[in-house]
């Protein structure tokens, strides 16, 4: 990663205090990781990084919109995204070490010595963290533009088949359901 220049910041020549960064996200930038399980992705990244003496806090902004596959009906939902994260990174002797003992996620640490901060793997892990683990369109919007009507219609014919086939053997459990209150 870190041939790609535009995700590097030279913060040694930076001044105490706020700056503030802009970065345009588009599916170019997941060529060089893995396989992405969303398409079109049109996000920006605010970065907001406030220098001390000897740590940085740094503030992501994640907005914009993907396209990902529907959880229900297996089509492409465009969905928002929007969330913020904070990274604390402190200036020490011997990062490796701090790194594999530190317990914190928002807690980074790099050599004294550097001078440039990469970003690009934390702006890569932020936009998957902002995607919803569950994938669908809300309950209003189901039957919508974006639903698989048909795959929606075998669904309902699943659903309703179950109850009938439903086993005997279980049937008489529901009479010992509130027993306890």
């Amino acid at each position: 990663m870190s041939s790609r220049r535009e995700f590097e910041i030279a913060f040694v020549g930076l001044k105490p205090g706020v700056h503030e960064f802009t970065y345009k996200i588009t599916d170019k930038f997941f060529e060089a990781y893995q396989q992405q399980d969303f398409k079109n992705c049109e996000a920006t990244i605010n970065l907001s990084l406030d220098k001390k003496n000897g740590f940085m806090m740094l503030k992501f902004e994640v907005n914009g919109k993907i396209e990902i596959t529907c959880d229900r009906c297996g089509n492409m939902l465009p969905l928002e995204l929007w969330d913020e994260f904070n990274i604390l990174v402190k200036l020490v002797e011997e990062p490796e070490i701090m790194n594999q003992q530190e317990d914190d996620p928002d807690v980074y640490y790099i050599s004294k010595g550097e001078s440039h901060l990469h970003v690009a793997d934390w702006i890569y892990e932020f936009i998957n963290l902002s995607i919803p683990l569950q994938r669908m369109c809300k309950e209003e919007e189901i039957g919508g533009p974006y639903c698989n009507k048909e795959v929606l219609e075998m669904l309902k014919k699943l659903n309703a088949g179950e109850k009938e086939n439903q086993n005997p053997v279980w049937k008489g459990l529901e009479k010992f359901k509130d027993l306890d209150k």
